[in-house]
């Protein structure tokens, strides 16, 4: 008899662990690291104890040579690391960028593990098509075959990642390199620009929030409207802040944490 597949997923790299009150899970983006909340661990340890994990195929986590890093595996990867960590009590999910939309998964698979849901920068897709602006239709159409072209030219992508780094803010905030070049690869195929995500926030029980930055170079203003208009959700637009959890971000997010 074949076990679930969460039994199944390997278990994931703990980050960090620090402070101590109401558990929050933090899960960050793709091509990154736990180094994504490094601005947010300061706002809140003193109230929250904080466990930040990295993702399938990114961090010191495994990069398994048969994954296809879809969203299922991504979540089932997360739902056996956090089921080790034995948590007593419901708590606050946070996931940046792709790190939202698999927290968005989770909490519509795991109703009761999750108290609250808060979506950071998350890039929420819809086909263009189904996007009535004309501009907003543009856009999304950029993004998508932006992520086609990162994918299909590999020397291009890892080249000009390198310089993009050495200007970010924080250290390591984008991490494309040989070893996860892979995963990179199929969860941007596989779980940014094949998601479900407005289906899944449609199922989820807890308290959504969502913020953002209004200069985030990898949001859809059309399909955050949508998401605006959902039952549960408020949504946080943040002035002069990008897709990167600067300090002015953090300080929302935390907010958001309560």
């Amino acid at each position: 008899m074949r076990l679930p597949i969460a039994a199944r997923a390997p278990l994931l790299h703990v980050a960090e662990e620090r402070g101590e009150g109401p558990t929050v899970v933090l899960i960050h983006g793709v091509a990154s690291s736990s180094v994504t909340f490094q601005n947010v661990f300061p706002l809140i340890e003193d109230r929250h104890r904080c466990i930040a994990i990295d993702l399938l195929g990114f961090g010191g986590s495994p990069a398994p040579e048969t994954s296809e890093y879809t969203l299922t595996e991504h979540t089932a990867a997360i739902e056996r690391t956090v089921a080790s960590l034995r948590l007593k009590e419901p708590f606050t999910l946070v996931g940046h960028s792709m790190g939202s939309l698999i927290g968005a998964r989770f909490a519509a698979r795991y109703p009761r593990r999750v108290s609250k849901l808060v979506l950071v920068s998350p890039p929420v897709y819809l086909s263009p098509q189904e996007l009535t602006d004309r501009l907003e239709r543009a856009k999304l159409d950029m993004h998508l075959k932006a992520y086609q072209y990162f994918r299909e030219n590999r020397e291009f992508t890892l080249r000009h990642a390198q310089v993009v780094e050495r200007f970010l803010p924080i250290p390591k905030a984008m991490d494309i390199n040989e070893r996860n070049w892979t995963p990179f690869v199929k969860s941007l195929q596989n779980s940014i620009e094949s998601q479900t995500t407005i289906s899944d926030l449609a199922a989820v029980k807890s308290p959504v929030e969502v913020v953002y930055g209004d200069l985030d170079e990898f949001h859809s203003e059309g399909v955050l409207r949508i998401v605006a208009r959902m039952s549960g959700v408020t949504v946080h637009r943040v002035r002069g802040t990008d897709h990167l959890i600067g300090k002015r971000l953090a300080r929302v997010v935390a907010s958001a944490i309560g």
